[in-house]
């Protein structure tokens, strides 16, 4: 077996103090690597926080944002070499005075890649990146990156794995967000979590506005690509909503390979079987593709929004 060891982090941000999350980072990615890890994959905007973000002025934006080769990046970078560990940790880019919702995966061997999150919609100033971001690992497999909604829309998983990926670090901060659709994810009562009420606490994670909305769609992107997906998430309070969690694992078959059930910040580790991928039911159903039947992907329907109004419109969609 050819195995690798990953490792995929929950925690609760502090809002706006990138130097506590910062700590936060090394603290759980020593714990981590301590245990084996090779790569660990934190949340997206981990550095910073995350739905705050929206009641932000430009301003405050921009004095919070950082270039990629910035303080923050450069610090993880430094930690990653000294690890010997991969390292992914989400932060608020600025490029040429253009804010992006991103994600940088710091390598030991001294490279950085960065993702921007192709469907932005957190704040009308943060804009969306327009390029995948697939790449080599020094340890023989690809990995592409996809920022929480970019998973939600399967075209972006499908190219990531025609790009070569074979594991797929997806950041997230999701569970108990307000969905218009109305049998999609509904806001958790902050109540709950502030009750310190544990049943109650573990019922809502796993409910269907936690690992219940999880589990409709995120096993079925790991088998239909045959890939691992390593998904990451926040936990606990962020502003007016919380999130839920469930850290997780998945193999090519879209296994659940480890989890956790604490609502709490954890740090969850596995070993990856990378001879699974080439016979994984995904992976070999890409091969059965009919490309000359898929233009229609690419053509527009005339109905389509940018990330941040179809994210919160309430219009039905009759086609």
């Amino acid at each position: 077996m050819t195995s690798f060891r990953a490792a995929v982090v929950q925690f609760e941000p502090t809002p706006d103090q990138p130097s506590i999350n910062l700590a936060t980072v090394e603290r759980l990615a020593r714990t981590a690597v301590a245990d084996g890890a090779r790569l660990v994959v934190f949340p997206e905007l981990c550095l910073l926080g995350y739905w705050h973000l929206r009641r932000h002025t430009p301003e405050r934006l921009h004095e919070l944002a950082e270039p990629a080769d910035g303080p923050l990046v450069t610090r993880v970078l430094a930690l990653a070499k000294e690890l010997d560990a991969g390292l992914g940790v989400g932060f608020l880019e600025i490029a040429d005075d253009t804010l992006f919702n991103a994600y940088a995966v710091c390598l030991p061997d001294g490279t950085v890649h960065v993702h921007r999150k192709l469907h932005a919609f957190e704040h009308e100033q943060i804009a969306s990146g327009s390029s995948y971001t697939v790449f080599d690992t020094p340890w023989g497999f690809r990995a592409g990156v996809l920022i929480c909604w970019d998973n939600n829309l399967v075209e972006n998983v499908r190219i990531t794995a025609l790009l070569g990926a074979t594991v797929l670090i997806a950041p997230h901060q999701t569970g108990g967000t307000n969905s218009r659709s109305p049998h999609g994810m509904r806001p958790i009562p902050l109540e709950v979590w502030e009750s310190g009420d544990q049943a109650a606490i573990a019922e809502a994670f796993n409910g269907p506005s936690g690992r219940g909305w999880l589990m409709r769609w995120l096993p079925a992107r790991a088998h239909d690509n045959g890939m691992f997906v390593l998904f990451s998430n926040g936990v606990g309070r962020d502003d007016d909503e919380f999130r839920t969690g469930n850290a997780m694992i998945l193999d090519p078959y879209g296994r659940i390979v480890a989890e956790t059930p604490v609502p709490a910040e954890a740090v969850v580790i596995a070993d990856l079987d990378l001879d699974l991928v080439p016979l994984a039911t995904g992976r070999r159903w890409l091969r059965g593709r009919r490309p000359e039947l898929y233009g229609l992907l690419t053509e527009r329907q005339g109905n389509e929004l940018d990330p941040r109004a179809a994210r919160f419109s309430t219009d039905p969609v009759n086609r």
